[in-house]
């Protein structure tokens, strides 16, 4: 058999061929005559440990005391005792002779002495980390002696590794036998091998080789001193050379000393169980122990325990040792989060740990369990996700970004919750810059698209802020199609006052993608007319606004005048110094996360009350009073959309947006009436202008003198109309149409009036009814309503009734006008 293995192997000396290893450098130090090397793994690289074992011929001693540790490594299986993976014996040729050699290969470690010094720990968090690797040799120990009844012999210092994760795990097993008092035969290995173990770490009856004594004795006496002996190398920093030296207890902590000396009893049968020694005593009762304690029996805790010990982890981690807090518990959280045994405030610790590692680690430990979280279907972690976005954002690849992320954070879209609609709007922030422009154009727009008409004024601010911030990320004919529409056609038709001032900010942060025909003809028009919205913030910005993109068409003026055609009208116009800044408090609005006092810091230039209204609150109620002292919304009936301003058509609109969802475009082309109706001249506003005034005083001489209270009321409403000087003028073949003036209760519809389609003409018999209707504006149906019933004295004199009814038929009257009427 030899002489086979010799020839399949050869004689290289660095280890057999057929080992599917590679042997690597050796560690100072190891247990008996083994030798402690590093390796990798020829098929993946994986990082592990070999131990060799060489002797002079296959009846060694120590090679038969090895191959009783091979076996015993192979078939014991226990968390806290090394990991088996490959053994080989071969016979390698070492110059003119040749050796014997057993390999055993295991999971990577690390002797712990070596580890020790490594660390460098001291004081408290030296001895938390003892009390967690005692703790573990102790269960290992426990372990042999109690549940298989086997006595491993040699535990001491060079009978412990330490795994990468900074975990303690039992090897040696050479001397590793059977006990069994009543067979005299149990102890084979033990007899036979005891000569490996070091005169001082004998217990006495070992040293006398009384085998009747250890026979009699418990199964844990022999392993009992061997913990006594490691915990006196542990202390002391210095490995043992005499059994005498275990009487100097001044290194021992005071709260182990008690255990100490019952484990290194002189009598056996009173040595402390390894057992009892875990349950009793006071020293392993640390933080670092109950943490990871309870990270490794994670399953087992119920949902209130989970949460409560979560959210101190963060504060707590920061008092366990860094490196141990890096190795172990980093792990043990990732892993939980990933499987889903921890609750979402774990996300807040795991994030904590990843900031004190460098990038290469966090990119390899953290990150890859963050982005399988955005796969959860469990909100609370989602929120969390998005919550702690820009933490981690920047790590994320663009390809990573575009193709695992995004998909699972758009369904926060149309999420039923308006708090994770808002967080995920304002995460965009962040990935935006990373999406494709594939990305970009067939999903992103689309969402924001019906954000814009989100039930939620402060969602449909964000939105607008956000397509300011994200402008430039935009490819040019997606900003000549979208700009434009989403911050004319709705931002500033929007009836929440700080939507209308984000709208005039966006369009000044973004000044720079607009030529000087679509300045002169879409937004400057748009904007005029905010110049008297009843919000004083909406006003200022629309001031400055103007002023900007005056001076912009100032320039392009004088540059016309020179001759200068080198800018051509679709080239674009250069932004002014400022802009970059306009749009600052918006970013503000997005990170501050609805403090209000963090939100009272911002440039004075904006109005205290417009951050405020721009983080929605998942609480009712959270726009009601604020809202108020900027605008006085009871003044203005509210529409039946959000952002329509047309009179009830909101819900066709949001019907459009429905089905345009589902087809390649963006979301706003179909809100571009401005393109297809081309907005008057100069001339025909300001005749429009004009035309009010000559048209009143003929309508004063027309009507007849019945119908003075009527033109009292439609000159009421004319008033109330903040925008009826640029409203298109009614037409003069019907001088009355005034009265239907009550019929659109929303007056911001005059913003628009200019570039409206004429009103319809009536016939006289709707005047009447619109008359009667104006005598009640607070009802929104009035103009499409039956008339009510009148109680003149003289009701034929309208033409309506068939006589005067008594006052207790009254109820039967108005019925019969309905049906007359509607007839």
């Amino acid at each position: 058999m030899f002489k086979f293995l010799k020839g399949v192997v050869g004689g290289s000396g660095t280890g057999p061929k057929d080992l599917p290893y590679n042997i690597g450098e050796p560690y100072p130090s190891a247990w008996g005559s083994w030798t402690h090397q590093r390796g990798t793994s020829k098929e993946d690289g994986s990082s592990v440990s070999i131990f060799s074992l060489s002797g002079s011929s296959s009846q060694d001693g120590h090679l038969a005391a090895g191959r009783n540790g091979v076996k015993r490594l192979r078939t014991v299986r226990h968390p806290n005792i090394l990991s088996f993976l490959h053994s080989s014996e071969a016979e390698i040729s070492d110059g003119s002779t040749m050796k014997h050699t057993i390999y055993i290969v295991t999971e990577p470690v690390m002797p712990l002495s070596e580890k020790i010094k490594e660390l460098n720990l001291t004081g408290t968090q030296r001895d938390e980390y003892f009390a967690w690797g005692l703790h573990q040799i102790s269960k290992a120990v426990s372990f042999l002696n109690n549940d298989c009844k086997l006595v491993h012999g040699n535990v001491c210092l060079a009978s412990v590794v330490v795994t990468p994760t900074l975990d303690w795990k039992l090897h040696a097993f050479d001397v590793l036998s059977e006990f069994d008092g009543n067979s005299e035969a149990s102890n084979s290995a033990m007899l036979q091998y005891e000569w490996l173990i070091g005169s001082q770490y004998k217990p006495m009856e070992l040293v006398k080789s009384d085998w009747g004594s250890i026979r009699k004795s418990p199964p844990w006496a022999i392993d009992s001193w061997g913990l006594g002996c490691l915990i006196y190398e542990l202390f002391s920093g210095m490995k043992l050379s005499k059994t005498e030296e275990l009487r100097n207890t001044s290194f021992i902590p005071k709260s182990l000393l008690p255990d100490y000396q019952r484990l290194l009893s002189s009598t056996p049968s009173r040595r402390l169980n390894p057992l009892k020694l875990i349950d009793n005593s006071e020293y392993f009762h640390n933080k670092l122990v109950e943490t990871i304690q309870f990270m490794e029996i994670l399953n087992l805790k119920d949902s209130v325990e989970k949460d409560s010990f979560f959210r101190k982890l963060p504060n707590l981690a920061e008092q366990l040792p860094r490196q141990i807090v890096l190795k172990k518990l980093l792990p043990l959280l990732s892993s939980a989060l990933e499987f889903g045994s921890a609750a979402a405030p774990a996300l807040t610790a795991l994030l904590k740990m990843g900031s004190w590692l460098s990038t290469e680690e966090f990119n390899i430990k953290v990150l890859p369990t963050i982005v399988k979280l955005f796969a959860s279907n469990d909100r609370a972690i989602r929120v969390a996700l998005l919550q702690h976005i820009d933490q981690f954002g920047e790590s994320l690849s663009s390809q990573i970004v575009d193709e695992q992320v995004f998909p699972h954070v758009a369904n926060g879209f149309a999420d039923t919750s308006a708090f994770l609609r808002e967080l995920t709007l304002k995460s965009m922030l962040v990935l935006a810059p990373k999406l494709s422009q594939r990305t970009i154009s067939g999903s992103l727009l689309k969402y924001l698209s019906k954000l814009q008409v989100d039930e939620e004024p402060a969602i449909r601010t964000n939105t607008t802020i956000l397509l300011g911030n994200i402008a430039s990320y935009l490819n040019e004919a997606t900003r000549k199609r979208v700009l434009i529409n989403a911050f004319t056609v709705r931002a500033l038709r929007d009836t929440f006052s700080p939507a209308r001032a984000a709208g005039i900010m966006a369009l000044s942060a973004t000044i720079s993608y607009y030529d000087m025909a679509e300045i002169s003809t879409r937004i400057l028009p748009n904007i005029v007319v905010l110049t008297s919205d009843p919000d004083g913030d909406v006003r200022t910005k629309a001031f400055q606004a103007i002023d900007q993109f005056l001076l912009i068409a100032k320039q392009h003026h004088e540059k016309l005048i020179t001759g200068d055609t080198n800018e051509t009208a679709g080239t674009g116009v250069p932004s002014i110094a400022g802009n970059a800044s306009l749009l600052g408090w918006a970013m503000s609005s997005l990170t501050l996360k609805g403090k209000a006092s963090e939100h009272g810091s911002l440039a004075s230039a904006n109005a205290t009350t417009t951050p405020d209204l721009t983080t929605s609150n998942p609480s009712s109620g959270s726009y009601a009073d604020t809202a108020s002292s900027a605008v006085n919304i009871s003044d203005q009936p509210r529409p039946s959309s959000p952002t329509s301003t047309d009179g009830g058509w909101g819900e066709a609109d949001s019907g459009l947006l429905q089905e345009d969802h589902d087809t390649d475009k963006e979301g706003w082309d179909d809100i571009e009436p401005l393109e297809e109706q081309k907005p008057p001249s100069l001339a025909s506003i300001q005749a429009a202008q004009q035309r009010p005034v000559v048209h009143q005083k003929s309508q004063n001489t027309s009507f007849s003198q019945p119908k003075t209270a009527a033109t009292r009321t439609s000159k009421a409403g004319d008033e109330d109309d903040l925008w009826g000087p640029v409203a298109v003028p009614a037409p003069r073949t019907v001088p009355h149409i005034v009265n239907v003036q009550p019929a659109a209760p929303k007056e911001d519809d005059g913003l628009w009036g200019s570039i409206a389609v004429a009103p319809p003409k009536t016939t006289s018999r709707p005047l009447k009814t619109k008359a009667s209707a104006a005598l009640d504006d607070s009802d929104p149906w009035a103009a499409i309503a039956a008339p009510p019933p009148t109680t003149k004295a003289k009701p034929l004199s309208l033409g309506r009734g068939r006589g005067t009814k008594p006052a207790s038929a009254r109820l039967g009257a108005q019925r019969i006008d309905r049906n007359s009427s509607g007839s």
